[in-house]
């Protein structure tokens, strides 16, 4: 129940599955597989997979860690959305891009959870879409080292509080992988 008027589509966004990003990622393997499943299921679908790129400083455009993982092959047909913070909408073109497709749902993966993925998720709720978080399709690092809990609490916290988040008119969701559907 978005409130986008006229945008009644699901997509799966994939966010920051990069080489540098998630080489050390809490079950970097599993999380990969599991998204690599769903972007199956989503082309098979005709689901709208957008893939989402970061660079900074420390991660830089064109570089072997700004890679995406080789486990998961972006079509040319699919939107790139290139970004530079958290948040995958701000100073990108994915909400032009979520527009053209009529996109007023998303099913989030990615990393990192901490970072990236919360920014989108509370990004595209305020900006009034509904948000899926697939449970066990996003990932982060082990930063408990500067005082954050351990990457599986990170998971866990997170996965439990947005099942729970509400606004007007906006569904916030967290699913399984094998409960996600896209309308088959």
């Amino acid at each position: 129940m978005t409130t986008l008027q006229e945008r009644p589509h699901t997509a799966l966004l994939v966010i920051d599955v990069q080489q540098g990003v998630v080489a050390s990622a809490h079950e970097r393997d599993a999380v990969v597989a599991t998204i690599a499943a769903l972007v199956d299921k989503a082309r098979a679908a005709d689901v709208p997979v957008v893939w989402v790129q970061h660079s900074d400083e420390g991660l830089k455009q064109g570089s072997d860690d700004w890679q995406y993982v080789s486990e998961l092959p972006r079509r040319d047909a699919e939107p790139l959305v290139h970004k530079n913070h958290g948040d995958s909408f701000e100073g990108t073109d994915l909400e032009q891009v979520l527009a053209a497709a009529g996109v007023g749902h998303l099913v989030v993966t990615g990393a990192e959870t901490d970072a990236c993925i919360r920014s989108t998720i509370h990004g595209a709720f305020v900006r009034g879409y509904d948000v899926t978080l697939v449970a066990d399709a996003h990932t982060t690092n082990d930063n408990s080292k500067w005082g954050a809990p351990t990457p599986d609490q990170v998971i866990a916290h997170t996965n439990l509080y947005w099942q729970y988040h509400s606004a007007p008119g906006r569904t916030a969701a967290v699913t399984e992988a094998k409960q996600v559907t896209f309308g088959v």
